[in-house]
């Protein structure tokens, strides 16, 4: 604890001190007023330093005796400590409701969810899936809104209410950092896509005079040749043909190389004012796929076939529920489909205003986020069941998982509608905006993170300016190895294990924390004090969210947590026919390793900075620390006091001078 100023006197009894008189460990200080009534203030006694929070303390803050050390000069009135900075609130409730629709319904609903849903029988999926959203989805999609709506802090500093459990925001921000480095190549994949959908015929159609042969071979031959999409997709896009693997990256592909420029650029440009104008730019991004979707969806039914393809998506086949991997896979979808863990809503949360109420966003934001997901579904299907009464092949030929669907088997499928340009463009438009919106969650979690760390770079615009531009930059450059000849093998690997295990425990850790560390009951209790006037359902249904924290959700996610590692065991990696060596695996753990190691990292810190013994530094790391606490959505920070825990004991002397301090603020 640093000493306090001058103002520890009286304000009513302003003097002038005297030359200080110091003798070996003897401090004395004489006024005027105690000189003439021959009295001399109290002896301060060297003694060791305190260590508290890992700061050293002048002075012993238990002895209502000790005063700190005057300099031996004049005392002169010492201008007031600047506030700090105020943060940035979102313009309205429907900013923020926009920002994370826009940043749970990315590419994933689109490519994922169909194929899922397929794979695993088909209507019956959605009973694990909405299963999967009650039990896990929607309890920790309300503790993270809750917890960064409450502490007005990002993913790191918002552990102020159990420094223990720092490390969470640390992997949080690695995680997010893992995810920013491959997601943008997505988008320079789409706007290479969406540049070349420009010409007529599209240049992966059976229409474009490179593919007339290969067309023609295969419906001649009969047998299964890739593509003309397929082709287009790993020649001319990627350049993997000219790759052996992870071992043989190849040069930079310089057309997707200035695609990617561009994505961080409008990427910079999007989050350099801050969430005032990003709060603006989701009215476009987050509500044009929707109005793709219907528009592809009218199309889609219009066109022969498409009853097949919808036939197929939601055909039920209810054995798969016996199947464990079902019931991971929709437990899989529901955590990155909503973006847990991430840190992206606890960052945009900890910019409403405080007394928003939390669980009606939770209950509005997630189940619009599953409806888009099945919704789409009908968009995907209606036109691959096109795509398969053309070739006269099943439904369950032409569909596939992750980039495959979205750049492969969909631009295949547009290419044979009529006018397929104009389809082309506005499919990859919505691809587009998808990726933007879920990017700037993904960012806007790491830059809050550095911020509230850094508060200087919230005040001076220059240096806030040139963090952005840095981290953009460096993004860039990593990303570069994504988007060489063999980039995708690195795209896959990273993609796999990125927000795998690691995100899993990551999310394990914060219910188990804050329901056990924090405290469970303290916590609804925040919740009921930030929604003010809380209509009688909000407190009913705290006891079922309260419930799901404490039992059904870790054990849930402690399920999936040994699902992923057997599966991870068992099943080599692969990308098509490539399968991944043991070192390019054991790469991907250590990735995976590196975003959850940091919780014990920093709990380790987090102990050996406090004193006593071992119960007792664990019990200390614990408590929430003062400045986590807030107030009409205010931080009530005193800017000289030290992050310490609720259980230390102040002096007279320490609240005399917050109040000393008070009152010259106010004047």
């Amino acid at each position: 604890m640093k000493p306090l100023p001058e103002q520890w006197r009286d304000p009513q009894k302003k003097t002038e001190p005297s030359q200080e008189e110091m003798t070996g460990d003897e401090v004395t200080t004489k006024t005027p007023e105690i000189a003439a009534a021959g009295t001399k203030t109290p002896t301060l006694d060297t003694q060791s330093p305190v260590q508290l929070n890992g700061v050293t303390l002048q002075y012993d803050v238990g002895d209502s005796t000790a005063q700190p050390r005057f300099e031996s000069r004049p005392s002169s009135p010492s201008p007031p400590p600047d506030p700090p900075p105020q943060r940035e609130q979102w313009g309205g409730k429907y900013e923020f409701l926009l920002s994370c629709i826009g940043y749970c319904v990315g590419l994933g609903n689109v490519w994922r969810f169909p194929y899922l849903c397929y794979r695993n029988g088909g209507g019956v999926f959605l009973i694990p899936y909405f299963i999967m959203l009650l039990v896990t989805g929607l309890p920790l999609f309300l503790m993270e809104l809750s917890l960064g709506q409450y502490g007005a802090a990002g993913p790191i500093t918002v552990w102020k209410c159990c420094p223990l459990l720092k490390g969470i925001g640390i992997g949080m921000l690695l995680v997010s950092s893992l995810v920013c480095l491959y997601y943008n190549v997505i988008i320079a994949w789409t706007f290479y896509y969406l540049g070349m959908s420009f010409q007529s015929p599209l240049p992966w159609s059976c229409e474009a005079i490179a593919n007339a042969r290969l067309c023609q071979m295969n419906v001649t031959n009969g047998s299964h040749h890739l593509s003309a999409s397929e082709v287009f997709w790993n020649e001319q896009v990627l350049g993997v043909v000219h790759s052996e693997g992870l071992q043989d990256p190849g040069p930079v592909r310089w057309q997707l190389a200035i695609c990617l420029m561009l994505a961080w650029v409008i990427i910079f440009l999007c989050m350099l004012k801050g969430i005032r104008s990003s709060g603006k730019i989701v009215y476009v991004t987050a509500t044009f796929p929707y109005l793709v979707l219907i528009v592809l969806i009218i199309r889609g039914a219009t066109l022969e076939g498409s009853l097949q393809g919808v036939q197929f998506y939601l055909t039920p086949d209810w054995q798969r529920l016996q199947n464990a991997q079902v019931w991971n896979d929709a437990a899989s979808q529901i955590f990155y489909s909503l973006g847990i863990g991430f840190g992206g809503l606890l960052s945009m949360a900890s910019y409403n205003k405080f007394d928003n109420n939390v669980i009606r966003d939770t209950i509005v934001i997630a189940v619009g986020n599953c409806f888009t997901s099945f919704f789409a579904g009908f968009a995907i299907f209606s036109i691959l069941g096109h795509m398969a009464w053309r070739k006269n092949v099943p439904v369950g030929k032409v569909a596939d998982s992750g980039p495959g669907l979205a750049f492969v088997a969909y631009p295949e499928a547009l290419a044979l509608l009529p006018g397929s340009p104009f389809w082309a463009i506005l499919f990859f438009l919505m691809l587009f905006t998808l990726g933007v919106d879920t990017l700037f969650g993904n960012m806007e979690g790491i830059t809050t993170a550095v911020i509230d760390e850094f508060p200087v770079l919230r005040s001076d615009m220059k240096k806030k300016t040139l963090f952005l531009a840095v981290l953009c930059f460096g993004f860039f450059l990593m990303g570069l190895l994504l988007i060489t000849e063999g980039g995708i093998y690195w795209f896959t690997l990273i993609d796999s294990y990125a927000t795998s295990f690691g995100l899993i425990i990551i999310t394990l850790f914060m219910c188990i924390g804050i329901s056990f560390f924090y405290g469970v009951n303290q916590f609804c209790q925040d919740i009921i004090d930030m929604i003010c006037k809380c209509p009688p359902w909000c407190t009913k249904v705290l006891w079922y969210f309260k419930a799901c924290w404490v039992f059904c959700t870790p054990l849930l996610l402690l399920f999936i947590l040994i699902y992923v590692f057997i599966e991870m065991y068992n099943t080599p990696l692969h990308y098509g026919s490539y399968e991944y060596p043991r070192w390019g695996m054991a790469l991907g753990v250590c990735m995976g390793t590196l975003c959850c190691i940091q919780i014990p990292i920093w709990a380790i810190v987090a102990i050996c900075r406090e004193s006593g013994t071992l119960k007792d530094r664990f019990r200390k790391s614990i408590r929430p620390l003062k400045t986590w606490r807030v107030t009409s959505g205010h931080q009530s920070v005193t800017p000289q006091m030290v992050e310490v825990p609720y259980t230390v004991n102040l002096t007279d002397a320490d609240f005399t001078a917050q109040q000393w301090e008070n009152g010259t603020s106010d004047a």
